[in-house]
């Protein structure tokens, strides 16, 4: 599992899939979810605006498992 780590008190589910280097585009991402390839938490995620804070985790299909921390 990988840490991810973010300076605010969260980050939105699109924009944390670009900052893992996932996906290099919001199409990209859109496309991802809508694929059913993204877990937060272990339940399947569709919205790119879904916050995510600290201790959550996500597992993307082909990218691997990452974990959202604080600094």
């Amino acid at each position: 599992m990988k840490t991810i780590a973010i300076s605010t008190e969260y980050i939105k589910l699109d924009q944390f899939l670009k900052l893992a280097d996932c996906v290099s585009t919001g199409g990209m991402a859109k496309a991802l979810l809508q694929d059913n390839a993204v877990k937060v938490n272990g339940a399947p995620e569709e919205r790119r605006g879904r916050k995510l804070y600290s201790g959550d985790t996500v597992e993307v299909e082909g990218c691997g498992v990452f974990q959202v921390a604080k600094p």
